[in-house]
């Protein structure tokens, strides 16, 4: 059950990755991807560190979403449906940063 509640965090470093790999900010998609071998260390300031890159993360989603309405808007494209999936994103983001606080993932980071 332990991986299970592990796989959205590591999604959600993924999909960062792959956000700045397509923007090319090479530097922070291997960062990214540098900060997945985190989710297997047992350790306090890993799921620190791992919950401080997902917030920045979500923020990032939020961030985007808001230039790429405006861009759209400007345009006099549709955007709400691009509004919806980057927000989603965002959310799901944040929640793989929340996912740190249940009991299981407590106990094995040692964060009580």
């Amino acid at each position: 059950m332990l991986i299970i509640r592990l796989l959205l965090p590591l999604l959600a470093l993924l999909l960062l990755a792959a956000h700045f790999y397509r923007a090319d900010w090479l530097s922070l998609a291997a960062l990214s991807i540098a900060l997945t071998p985190l989710l297997a260390v047992p350790r306090w300031w890993a799921a620190r560190t791992l919950q401080v890159a997902l917030v920045l993360g979500a923020f990032e989603w939020l961030r985007t979403l808001a230039v790429f309405a405006a861009l759209r808007m400007a345009a006099g494209q549709p955007f709400l449906r691009l509004v919806a999936i980057l927000g989603a994103v965002a959310a799901v983001t944040l929640l793989a940063a929340w996912t740190f606080r249940h009991r299981s993932l407590r106990a094995r980071f040692r964060l009580d």
